[in-house]
C-alpha cells in the first residue's frame, strides 16, 4: 500500500507540476505581449487609437494627426456655446424687438445642438473641453444683463455678431489646414452654424460694421 501511495503521489505531483508549468508559461506569454505593446505603442496613443486627455502638441489618432490648433477650435466652439446659448435665451425675455427675440431663440437652440456635437467629437478625441465661459465672455454676459429695451437689442447684436466673426475665422482656418478627418467634418458643421447665426444677427439691421474687427 505504501508503494502504491508513493506511485500515486508521484503521478499527482507530476500532473500538478505540468499544470504549474503551463500556468507559468501562460503568464509569461501575457507579460511578454504586454511589454511588446508598451514598446510598440508611442506615448499618447492608447489602444483604441484615441488621444490622452490633456496632451499637448500633435498626436496621432485613428482619424489623423490632432494638433493644438484643432483642440483650440473645439474649445472655442464649446466656450461660444456656453455664453451665447444662455444669452439667446435671455434675449427671448428681455429684447424689445420681436426679431431680436426670435433670433435669440434660434441661436440658443442651435448652439445647444452644436454643443452636443462638439462634446461628442471631443470625447472621441480625448480632448478636455472648458466647463465655463472665459473672462471676456462672462463680462459680455454681465453687460447684457445690465441693459434692457432698445439698448439691450443693440448690444446683444453687437456682442454676438463680433464674437461669431472671430470664431468663424478660427473655424475657417482649421477647416482649411487640419489633417484630422473628424475635426474637418466637425468644422464644416460648425462653419455652417456660425454663418447662419451671423446672417440672423445681420437681418436685424442693427449691425454696425464699422465696429467689427
Amino acid at each position: 500500500m505504501r508503494f502504491l501511495n508513493r506511485g500515486t503521489n508521484r503521478r499527482r505531483g507530476g500532473r500538478l507540476g505540468r499544470r504549474g508549468d503551463l500556468v507559468f508559461l501562460a503568464v509569461a506569454v501575457v507579460a511578454a505581449a504586454a511589454a511588446l505593446f508598451v514598446v510598440l505603442s508611442p506615448p499618447g496613443t492608447p489602444a483604441d487609437g484615441g488621444t490622452v486627455a490633456g496632451v499637448s502638441g500633435t498626436v496621432q489618432t485613428r482619424w489623423g494627426p490632432l494638433s493644438d490648433r484643432d483642440r483650440e477650435l473645439l474649445a472655442g466652439v464649446r466656450r461660444a456655446g456656453l455664453w451665447e446659448a444662455p444669452s439667446g435665451q435671455q434675449a427671448q425675455q428681455r429684447a424689445a424687438s420681436r426679431r431680436v427675440k426670435e433670433i435669440g431663440g434660434m441661436i440658443a437652440t442651435e448652439h445647444l445642438k452644436l454643443d452636443e456635437d462638439v462634446r461628442q467629437v471631443a470625447e472621441q478625441l480625448g480632448v478636455v473641453l472648458p466647463s465655463e465661459p472665459n473672462r471676456d465672455q462672462k463680462q459680455w454676459m454681465a453687460e447684457l444683463s445690465a441693459r434692457s429695451g432698445d439698448a439691450y437689442d443693440r448690444h446683444f447684436v453687437f456682442r454676438l455678431r463680433a464674437a461669431h466673426g472671430k470664431v468663424f475665422a478660427l473655424i475657417a482656418d482649421v477647416r482649411a489646414k487640419t489633417r484630422n478627418s473628424l475635426v474637418r467634418d466637425f468644422s464644416a458643421r460648425a462653419n455652417a452654424a456660425v454663418l447662419r447665426h451671423m446672417s440672423y444677427l445681420e437681418s436685424t439691421g442693427l449691425v454696425d460694421y464699422s465696429t467689427l474687427s
